[in-house]
């Protein structure tokens, strides 16, 4: 067996563990289940890798998320370790292709979703696989207590009966210690190894601002931290706004969301990882499996839906150990906009039901069908046609996606239905004069039969991957066959896709997860207000805040935060060299106090209060237009 840094060596080009690495990879090595609880940036995934990659067999990795499947199946590939992701959409005899090449194959890890798990194809297969570890990332989501609870998770148990010999470690970013206990039970760990990594950041500076003009507010931020960012909005449309309005004031700005082609967010990350744009616009769909130690500033402009999602998101900044900030801006409207975005949205049972009913309307299955069936679905057209309210239409639809009644992909699909309609002799005569577009075709004829008699449905990425280039040139290259009359071309864009998991039960589909949505409603309005608490308690230091959140126990103030700074007052001689500033920049014009900010550098923790004596001192006086301007004596 090889020794563990010589594998992290060998791999990841990396000398020395980071803190609890080794602890934890020895223990599982050992045999042992392990519990491991380290912040974003912690390097989990080497705590189950590097054990995996030690020993002979396959390691088995649940996790809920196919965007950080694919991450790290990319990653490992591109280290030569052999992995695969059972994704949706596989067909039976492809499905089975792959589960015989873990068999047989030399794999060093399957990753799946706890729903995938539940298939008799796949349990049958696992059995007879020689599994080494068991890995539950996002282990958090076994718990009805944690973020993101989803019920397939408790199901993941079936693994003990099927590999009985093979020892699991649970990993999760973020949980409460009541979460952790929930983990540990559920997943019936024997004589558990527990490590926890304390939440503590000591380079990172939590913040939290209150401002009018969010945008203003970016700005000086920016300016005054010029180093690589993200800014996190709470919609798609929100994230271009931000970028364009960054991209006019001469910031190199990019933007990520959802809606993104697969060849525009590898374009857009790029530019931002390769510091060739300082700032990253995105949505929550951003982050997971992006590792850049020299972020300096993570900003939320819309307030977060939990304590547990800040926590992940915030800990991007500062993973080089340097000075980072974590900063939320808040405006007196955002109380009751979170509430509203989050709470008086929330969909009820009754709701879901109709929900559920109408989309297995909408693609036709029949009562007692469908299971691991997937469709292309334009989520607009579909609260169209039954006239939903798209955001609560869209959290149920994110809660039957939840409890594994569907999986739902939300990416933008480009389909495409095409025909030739000419022979094969006029194709190959054209052809010649028209080198451009001879891979693509003969790609095409290759991969999909009956193409000339039918019209076919082609998978444009999957033509793009083959022939070596990005989806919009297959597009392009299509658009000109259908110009030249060589084919017929329907192109479509759907902006996410359905896998109906359980086979259509209507309503007793629901009720069997009725007191889980009841559950998991209550537990979002308990989010909601730790969030409210965090962003409106300006009396206790925020790291205490956060670290006490978690369970942690005798902290100190962290000095750094927007609380422990604004504790810090100025001194007199601080004040009196402020206040001549001020009087000085007043001499030519009134200013607003964001221009004697601008002017001065004071601080916005201190102007009001300096400004307000000033007033009190009748050195200064407001306008009608509320600027300031100095009273002459």
């Amino acid at each position: 067996m090889q020794h563990p840094i010589q594998i992290l060596e060998r791999y990841w080009n990396f000398t020395s563990f980071k803190p609890l690495q080794e602890d934890i990879i020895n223990a599982v090595i050992e045999g042992e289940d392990t519990f491991a609880l380290l912040p974003t940036g912690g390097g989990k995934s080497m705590c189950f890798q590097i054990p995996a990659l030690a020993k002979e067999g396959i390691c088995i990795v649940i996790s809920p998320l196919i965007a950080l499947m694919k991450t790290q199946v990319s990653a490992l590939k591109d280290k030569n370790i052999k992995a695969m992701a059972l994704t949706s959409g596989y067909r039976y005899d492809t499905l089975s292709t792959m589960l015989d090449n873990c068999i047989y194959g030399n794999y060093k890890f399957l990753y799946l979703s706890p729903e995938r798990l539940q298939q008799d194809i796949v349990q049958v297969r696992i059995k007879q696989m020689n599994v080494n570890l068991i890995a539950v990332d996002e282990a958090h989501c076994i718990s009805q207590w944690g973020n993101d609870f989803r019920p397939a998770y408790k199901n993941i148990t079936l693994l003990r009966e099927l590999q009985p010999n093979a020892n699991i470690i649970a990993l999760t970013a973020s949980a409460t210690p009541n979460v952790v206990d929930d983990i540990i039970k559920e997943l019936d760990f024997i004589n558990p190894q527990v490590f926890k990594q304390s939440f503590k950041r000591d380079n990172l500076a939590y913040m939290v601002f209150e401002t009018e003009d969010k945008f203003f507010k970016l700005e000086q931020i920016l300016k005054k931290n010029p180093q690589s960012s993200i800014i996190y909005a709470r919609s798609r449309k929100h994230t271009f706004e931000i970028n364009t309005y960054l991209e006019n004031k001469g910031f190199k700005s990019t933007y990520y969301h959802g809606g993104l082609s697969n060849d525009e967010k590898e374009k857009h990350v790029e530019e931002w990882f390769n510091n060739q744009k300082q700032i990253m616009v995105a949505t929550n769909a951003f982050g997971m499996g992006i590792d850049k130690a020299d972020v300096k500033t993570v900003i939320h402009v819309n307030l977060p839906d939990s304590i547990e999602s800040y926590f992940q998101e915030a800990g991007r900044a500062g993973r080089n150990a340097e000075k980072a900030y974590a900063i939320i801006l808040k405006n007196k409207g955002d109380e009751q906009r979170v509430k509203s975005q989050f709470l008086s949205v929330l969909p009820t049972v009754d709701f879901i039901k109709q929900v559920y009913r109408k989309l297995s309307n909408y693609f036709q299955i029949s009562y007692g069908e469908g299971e691991f069936s997937t469709f292309e679905f334009n989520f607009n057209a579909f609260c169209k046609t039954y006239k939903f309210n798209t955001l609560i239409a869209y959290n149920a639809l994110q809660i039957l996606d939840r409890t594994s009644v569907i999986s739902l992909s939300q990416q933008y699909h480009n389909t495409s239905f095409i025909s030739f309609i000419v022979s094969n002799t006029v194709l190959f005569k054209y052809l010649e004069t028209n080198q451009d577009t001879n891979q693509v075709v003969k790609s095409i004829l290759r991969t999909y039969g009956g193409i000339f008699e039918q019209e076919v449905k082609i998978n444009t990425a999957a033509i793009a991957s083959k022939v070596n280039a990005n989806e919009d040139f297959v597009i392009q290259t299509l658009i000109k066959l259908q110009k030249d009359a060589i084919i017929t071309l329907k192109l479509t864009k759907t902006d996410a896709e359905i896998t109906f998991i359980e086979p259509r039960e209507d309503d007793k589909t629901i009720n069997r997860i009725a007191r889980s949505i009841e559950q998991q409603n209550k537990l979002k309005t308990k989010h909601v207000k730790s969030v409210l608490n965090y962003v409106n308690n300006d009396t206790l230091c925020k790291s205490k805040q956060l670290l006490s959140y978690f369970g942690e126990t005798k902290l100190e103030n962290c000095g750094i935060c927007s609380v422990c700074i604004s504790d810090t007052p100025l001194s007199r001689t601080q004040i009196r060299e402020s206040i001549a500033h001020i009087s000085a920049v007043l001499k030519e014009n009134p200013l607003s106090s964001r221009e004697i900010m601008a002017k001065t550098k004071i601080k916005d923790t201190h102007i009001t209060s300096i400004l307000k004596e000033m007033l009190e001192k009748n050195m200064i006086e407001i306008t009608s237009t509320n600027s300031y301007k100095n009273i002459k004596k």
